[in-house]
């Protein structure tokens, strides 16, 4: 992984989030545009495809002061909420911005397109847009300081007042939040190599042209210019916030190199333990993770639930699939005493579900598990890697839906995991319980109920089903003898008159 990584990202936003703001009661003459020029969505396509056919140009980077701010002189300068973009308007949204600089070498362009949608202007940077202590340094400002990201804000849970749920900062990152909901991991706009020996490239957001929106709309469209060494993008995303905050995102890529490891949708979380391989960790929370489990809704009409681990080695499964209906990296546990944490509120950290569009051929969900011993790293990555290499010179386009949610927005027609659990078998081998939550396809006779459980090294044990008078649901038990092996692949399922009544339970096991 590169040295800015998500949770740092994060630490720094929340930073923001916990520093004053100014208490003058006069408005300040707020964030001013430059000259505009004509746009059209077209035009950031062929300024991509233009780019594409050009050697890369690192992007400028701002002065080696800012650069070498610490941590906490960063964090002693936060955006002045009084000076967001379109406050004190009709506008559905407002902007706020930060500032360059320690993890942010790179400013970023940011546009604001006019109502009619035919002219941009670039929003210049402001120093004076900021609050900040006697901690931050005088710095030098140049051409080449800008803002480092942005966030929108929106009336989301109460009209009149604004509250962020979105955020982009950093490579081609960005995260989002739903009602009630607070943040967790991050999506991308394209993965590159990712888990690959022959290292990662991390492909940067550059510019961004947010259209103005109508008074009373929903939606806040942009357009964003993506470049890297080997690659160059022109994205469109649609972005609407409620009870699942919703992207509806259009991608057209121009390859500068073959491209052999690609990841489309790709999303970064983080899974530290949970009751599978919790007595790895001394700690007082039952459990630690953004996310706990893979789903994946593939082409042929399986369900499945995979859960992360924390491996000791790094980790890549791939899910072979055709025409995938979707995939993401959820949060299923919801209580709080699933987590005893009063400060990081993982019982409220999105899931991320992703619903492809146009058919996306043949291809694998992919998922990285970097081993982690701290829940500051993210440490797990899911994408779709196509098959077939993207091709130096040509123009590949994809579009998909991305849920910030609580659960994937999918008919619930199957009863899913809640949990998974794995300890020491006394005499040998290792038992496995694995939860299944209260659903009408269950019968109320489990004699009916056909278990289905297989392995691809040792030996597994005929499954037993019991009630769970806690869930409502059932409990699958089972044991298996790994032998001399050093890693197992396990599959475990229910079903009734040989219709799968439960989600295919996948695990990998590694000693």
């Amino acid at each position: 992984m590169n040295a800015l990584t998500r949770r740092q990202t994060l630490a720094v936003a929340a930073a923001f989030a916990a520093c004053g703001r100014a208490s003058a009661e006069v408005l300040p003459e707020g964030i001013g545009l430059e000259e505009p020029v004509a746009f059209s969505p077209e035009m950031v396509v062929e300024r991509a495809r233009t780019l594409a056919s050009e050697p890369y140009a690192p992007p400028p980077r701002v002065p080696q002061p800012w650069l070498d701010l610490t941590y906490d002189q960063y964090r002693s300068i936060w955006f002045d909420t009084r000076n967001a973009f379109w406050n004190g308007t009709d506008r559905p949204a407002r902007l706020e911005f930060f500032a360059p600089g320690l993890y942010f070498p790179t400013p970023i362009e940011i546009h604001v397109v006019s109502d009619d949608k035919k002219t941009s202007a670039p929003i210049h940077f402001a120093l004076d847009a900021f609050d900040k202590t006697d901690k931050f340094p005088d710095l030098p400002i140049t051409d080449t300081v800008g803002y480092s990201g942005f966030r929108i804000h929106g009336e989301i849970e109460k009209p009149g007042v604004f509250q962020e749920y979105a955020v982009f900062q950093g490579a081609s990152y960005f995260r989002a939040v739903a009602k009630g909901q607070t943040y967790g991991l991050s999506a991308r706009g394209l993965a590159l190599n990712t888990g690959s020996s022959d290292g990662e490239e991390f492909p940067e957001f550059r510019a961004f042209w947010v259209e103005t929106p109508a008074p009373g709309a929903s939606t806040v469209f942009m357009h964003v210019l993506l470049d890297s060494p080997s690659v160059t993008g022109a994205y469109r995303f649609e972005i609407t916030p409620g009870d699942n905050t919703v992207m509806n995102i259009e991608a057209t890529l121009f390859p500068r190199e073959t491209l052999e490891h690609v990841g489309i949708a790709a999303e970064t979380s983080m899974f530290m333990f949970d009751e599978s391989n919790r007595s790895m960790f001394d700690d007082f929370r039952p459990a630690v993770h953004d996310s706990d489990g893979l789903l994946i809704e593939n082409g042929h009409g399986e369900r499945i639930w995979r859960p992360l681990a924390n491996p000791k080695t790094l980790q890549v499964s791939s899910f072979v699939d055709e025409g995938p209906k979707g995939f993401g990296l959820m949060q299923r546990p919801r209580h709080l005493a699933n987590y005893a944490d009063l400060e990081a509120n993982y019982h409220q950290r999105p899931g991320l579900w992703v619903t492809p569009g146009d058919d996306w051929g043949a291809g694998a969900v992919t998922l990285v598990e970097i081993p982690t011993d701290k829940e500051i790293y993210d440490n797990i990555v899911a994408y779709w890697r196509p098959r077939e290499a993207m091709v130096a010179g040509g123009s590949y386009r994809f579009t998909y839906r991305l849920d910030w949610c609580n659960a994937a927005p999918i008919p619930m027609d199957k009863a899913p995991v809640l949990n998974t659990r794995m300890g020491a078998k006394e005499g040998g081998g290792r038992i496995v319980t694995v939860d299944f939550a209260d659903h009408g396809a269950i019968p109320e006779d489990l004699a009916d109920v056909a278990i289905h459980i297989s392995s691809n090294r040792g030996e597994i044990s005929d499954g037993i089903l019991q009630r769970n008078p806690e869930t409502g649901g059932v409990r699958l038990g089972f044991s298996f003898f790994p032998q001399e092996h050093q890693a197992v692949e396990m599959r475990a399922q229910l079903l009734v008159d040989s219709k799968t009544i439960s989600e295919v339970w996948l695990y990998r096991w590694t000693a």
